[in-house]
């Protein structure tokens, strides 16, 4: 009997240790987008849109890209939109690297999914509260080409998570 109850305390002891490390008080916001038989369509935009009441403390934003193996580049362009409650807008064109020199896809999973958390925007500070609107599509080309790839495979899901700087 005695054997049973160390058994169950170090039962309960773990899974008190699991919710205490999967739970990350630094995220503010994460919102996911499914993107139908994990194919990006050009000129698609992706929109997130997120609530901001803290315009003092500084937050790091990061664009999650969840890809499979059909996934068929080394790299990722974006053309990122991000709306303030004024109507102001901020656009930029980024590049993130998605395999090492080998070809092996970068970011999180055992699986043939792979989660990359993309740096955004570091240290932001969101100059006024409301409704903010932060939209994505991809500007993938092939080689020499000026035409945008109109389907790009491998792409499951696209996200946005904000969080706190510690």
């Amino acid at each position: 009997m005695e054997m049973i109850l160390k058994k169950n305390r170090i039962f309960i002891f773990l899974i008190g240790l699991l919710f205490l490390f999967s739970c990350n008080d630094r995220i503010v916001f994460t919102k996911y987008k499914s993107l139908q038989n994990a194919s990006w369509e050009a000129n698609k935009n992706i929109s997130i849109e997120f609530d901001v009441e803290d315009t003092i403390t500084p937050k790091d934003l990061f664009i999650n890209i969840r890809n499979n193996k059909k996934y068929p580049y080394s790299n990722l362009y974006v053309i990122t939109e991000l709306n303030f409650p004024n109507g102001n807008k901020i656009v930029d064109t980024l590049q993130y690297q998605m395999s090492d020199k080998f070809g092996h896809f970068l970011g999180k999973g055992f699986t043939d999914i792979k989660e990359n958390k993309l740096f955004y925007k570091e240290a932001k500070v969101f100059p006024e509260s409301g409704k903010y609107i932060f939209s994505i599509r991809h500007a993938m080309r092939k080689n020499g080409e000026v035409k945008v790839i109109p389907f790009l495979q491998g792409v499951q899901d696209v996200g946005l998570s904000i969080e706190k700087i510690e």
